[in-house]
């Protein structure tokens, strides 16, 4: 599943009802009381009589003892707002069940049952989008990780793998087209009535379970394995939504052959179906045979899509499909295992996309949202490890910590290990695991056994929360290079003491003279300190440290800006180059926030900037891709996690006080580098994207220093657009200026694609993340715009998620940004209090935020926490982020 690119629980229903629930400490599950279920449930037949309204469920299950577990007289099966309108075992009316709670408990006296049970449910009145929900006249399901228990009752766990036979009957006008997971074995007609069956014969989890029925058309295609099977791949979405798949299919089928090249994973089905829901709480889901996508991740053309919007179509549509093995075939014992696949999966899917496009920029990308959102949750009250021991909530463990530092980690142990060595390691964890439910110890063993690595300290990485911090320290003597490296895991909620972990840290050593150096090397960092000589060196070398970004860990160095200034211009590691940038806009912001620089010591700063930037400005050597990256100045929310206390106001004036410097120190440069990148043509080739990228950048620094001159040139890019990439970028830089071309571009944005859900979510967001002074009274006031509703999660994130990643708006002295987004929570949250919830932690990060503004966002916290009814979902993230 993904959601780094989202995420919910459903209702609406007065017989799902948890969102309107006493707050109260749920029950903790804990890891250490994982125990085997006592059933194993070999067959499930599901029987659907589909409608909007009302929805009748057969559920029979055959069940056997499961003899690796202890024996149990009864059988629980979970159930979430459900009524059992029947219960049969093996044929005959049941008179030993009984309900707890929403849970059903059936006596089953012998070895092996055949167990039905009826439920009805409302599709239409589920407003929280798990289980069975409509959407736009289309019925559809999302079962991960406990919807499955809102349609039928069932052991709804990932480790109860079933056989599933399913078979649907609807209105044909009405459902035209069902779905489900596996292959479709029959289907025929019944009056105005039509129906199909279809069969999986892979045995997985409920939570994979899958069922579509709706008005569909589809684009259709094939790929013929490795193995020679032919495959019938198919995109299904809404009609006149069928032009904007091309995209998507394509992605498809570059996963499917990438997959069989770099990890030898055939597809095993006949069929592949995509199907793109308008509502939905995550990005998309990999239900075996059957994935279920928010149409963000679906439909594209260069109309109506950016090229980011492009990359992340291609990146979703590999990651679910990834999923097969990493997932599906391979899946996770116990929800505490998350991780396994998920963090797997990023992993390959990150790959993947570094070999379709710029590997460089592919990994600064990635390492920008690992800090700009993992690294925050680490630092925060919401800290836990990968692989947590305790939980309250899952839905609340959909997390940047699972999945992003999941990835990071696994891919320490590819470059420990080297490309060929992980390769089979990983063989071994499919060929070890295939059919099963696992464990991420499973993973870490198989590496281990199939690369010859020793991992048993490394297995810290998985039990221990927080990054870590490494210090770096180079000393010169002689022709003696000495490098000294030490590390500390900083203390988390329920973990004050920490164990040193392997950090592996690819470096490299300059010859300042010449720019060059001897050789990268990977050392790896096992101790709470570590000292390394390199002989040879006649003159102080320059370190160039993490480079690629090997472990994700704060580096802290004491390092002169001479260096950093030679690192940004010379370095030939791309990340380590962005890094210098980087580091050289931190540590000059720092200081001038800090008070502890008088003009002179200011300027000298500024001047190492201005010509870092412009040495990338004017280099030929790299393309215009890795260009922007090095262009982008730290973001706000990244200064912010290098202050210990922050002052979110008066980062954000320094910033764009320097921000305005170089735009008016570089305005020549920056002008001529736009006219250069408007010659460019509309195409998706990785030349013309980074021409788009570099000509919006540098608007930006031009709009801060002059808003006319910038207006200007952001209206002519805008009426010249032919991509929806240059029109974006345009009107991003509009929104956050004061002249009259803003009102009229938005507004034209707004009559031109009016109707198109996903681009008007475009029109919400820019307005809401925009640098404009009255950003905050705009989010007011788009909030009774006739296109808001909070029922859609994609608008509903468009305008507030949007806002509370605006630091200059979200941070307002007033508190009146913090206020809006608790008020947004406790209207949200009977809604669809899985989306609400992901609001929490912007609020949560209080801590870490000068005194003032903290005890305003701490008493909004305190507002929520009161609240009469809340969601185990929101509850959770609140009494975690008061502490």
């Amino acid at each position: 599943m993904d959601i780094a690119r989202t995420p919910a629980t459903p209702d609406g229903n007065p017989e799902m009802a948890d969102a309107a629930v006493e707050p109260h400490a749920p029950a903790l599950i804990r890891r250490k009381d994982y125990a085997p279920y006592p059933w194993t449930v070999v067959a499930t037949h599901l029987d659907f009589d589909l409608g909007l309204d009302k929805t009748r469920v057969e559920a029979k299950l055959t069940l056997e003892r499961n003899p690796a577990a202890e024996p149990s007289p009864t059988i629980r099966l979970n159930g979430e707002g459900l009524a059992p309108l029947e219960v049969r075992c093996d044929g005959e009316p049941s008179n030993s069940h009984t309900m707890d709670g929403d849970d059903l408990i059936v006596t089953l006296p012998g070895d092996a049952h055949e167990l039905t049970i009826v439920t009805e449910l409302d599709p239409a009145g589920n407003s929280q989008l798990m289980g069975l929900f409509a959407s736009n006249g289309m019925l559809c399901t999302q079962c991960e990780a406990e919807g499955f228990r809102r349609i039928t009752f069932f052991p709804d766990r990932p480790d109860v793998l079933s056989v599933y036979t399913v078979r649907m009957r609807a209105p044909k006008a009405q459902f035209p087209v069902l779905l489900a997971n596996g292959n479709c074995t029959a289907e025929g007609e019944e009056g105005e009535h039509h129906w199909a069956e279809w069969h999986d014969p892979w045995p997985k989890p409920s939570y994979l379970f899958a069922l579509v029925a709706g008005d569909l058309v589809a684009r259709s295609d094939s790929f013929t394995t490795m193995g020679g099977r032919e495959v019938a791949l198919n995109i299904f979405v809404r009609d006149g939504d069928l032009d904007r798949t091309e995209h998507a299919m394509e992605s498809l089928k570059r996963a499917m052959a990438w997959d069989e090249q770099i990890f030898g994973r055939e597809y095993d089905l006949d069929i592949y179906n995509i199907v793109a829901v308008s509502d939905f709480n995550m990005g998309a889901m990999e239900n075996k045979g059957l994935n279920v996508f928010n149409t963000k991740y679906v439909l594209a053309d260069i109309d109506t899509a950016t090229d980011g919007d492009f990359d992340a179509v291609e990146g979703v549509i590999a990651h679910e499909y990834f999923h097969n093995w990493s997932g599906n075939r391979v899946t996770c014992r116990d929800w505490f295992q998350l991780s396994l696949k998920e963090g797997f999966t990023v992993l390959r899917d990150q790959l993947f996309s570094q070999d379709m496009g710029s590997a460089p920029v592919k990994r600064i990308g990635d390492v920008r949202v690992l800090r700009s959102v993992q690294f925050p949750e680490d630092s925060g009250p919401l800290a836990h490890p990968i692989r947590p021991d305790s939980y309250q909530e899952i839905s609340n463990f959909y997390t940047s910590t699972i999945y992003n530092k999941g990835a990071e980690v696994i891919r320490m142990m590819r470059t420990m290990a080297g490309e060929e060595a992980f390769r089979k390691g990983s063989d071994l964890y499919f060929e070890r695991h295939d059919g099963e439910a696992a464990t991420c110890e499973d993973f870490v063993k198989a590496i281990e056994d199939g690369a010859g690595l020793d991992l048993g300290q490394f297995r810290l990485w998985y039990s221990q929360a927080g990054t870590p911090k490494v210090t770096v320290k180079l000393s010169h003597e002689g022709e003696t290079a000495t490098l000294t490296l030490s590390q500390e895991v900083p203390p988390t909620p329920g973990q004050p003491d920490k164990q040193p972990m392997p950090i592996p840290l690819k470096i490299a050593l300059f010859d300042r003279t010449s720019g060059t150096h001897r050789g990268e090397q990977l050392v790896v960092l096992n101790g709470a300190s570590e000292t390394l000589t390199f002989e040879g060196f006649e003159a102080p070398p320059v370190l160039s440290v993490n480079r690629g970004f090997s472990a994700p860990v704060r580096i802290e160095r004491d390092i002169p800006r001479d260096d950093l200034t030679f690192l940004a211009a010379k370095d030939d590691d791309p990340f380590a180059r962005y890094e210098a940038m980087q580091d050289l806009v931190v540590g000059h912001l720092g200081d001038v926030i800090g008070g502890g620089l008088d003009t002179e010591d200011r300027d000298v700063g500024r001047e190492a900037i201005r010509t870092a930037l412009a040495a990338v400005l004017a280099d030929g050597r790299i393309d215009d891709q890795m260009r922007g990256e090095l262009m982008m100045l730290p973001s706000e929310t990244y200064l912010m996690e290098q202050a210990l206390v922050a002052d979110p106001g008066a980062i954000h004036a320094e910033r764009e006080t320097l921000k305005a410097w170089l735009g008016q120190e570089l305005g020549e440069e920056l002008v001529g580098l736009h006219q250069r990148a408007s010659e460019g043509p509309g195409t998706l080739d990785a030349a013309a994207q980074g021409a788009r990228k570099i000509k919006t950048l540098a608007l930006t620094y031009l709009a801060a220093a002059d808003q006319q001159r910038a207006s200007d040139m952001a209206a002519a890019q805008y009426d010249g657009a032919t991509t929806m990439t240059d029109r974006q970028g345009a009107l991003m830089v509009l929104a956050g200026l004061e002249t009259a071309e803003r009102t009229a571009k938005l507004l034209d944005f707004y009559n031109r694609y009016r109707g198109n859900d996903l681009v008007i979510d475009k029109w919400f967001a820019l307005q809401a993340s925009s640098l404009h002074p009255q950003a905050l009274a705009h989010v007011k006031a788009l909030r009774e715009h006739e296109d808001f509703t909070l029922r859609n999660p994609n608008r509903a994130r468009s305008l507030y998620m949007a806002f509370a990643g605006n630091p200059q708006a979200f941070y307002a002295a007033s508190g009146e940004g913090y206020r809006l987004i608790a008020d947004l929570i406790l209207e949200l949250d009977p809604i669809n209090s899985q989306t609400a919830a992901r609001f929490v932690p912007a609020l949560g990060r209080w801590r870490r935020i000068e005194p003032g503004r903290a005890a305003l966002m701490r008493g909004e916290l305190e507002r929520i926490a009161g609240a009469s009814q809340l969601s185990r979902d929101t509850f959770e993230q609140v009494s975690r982020s008061l502490g």
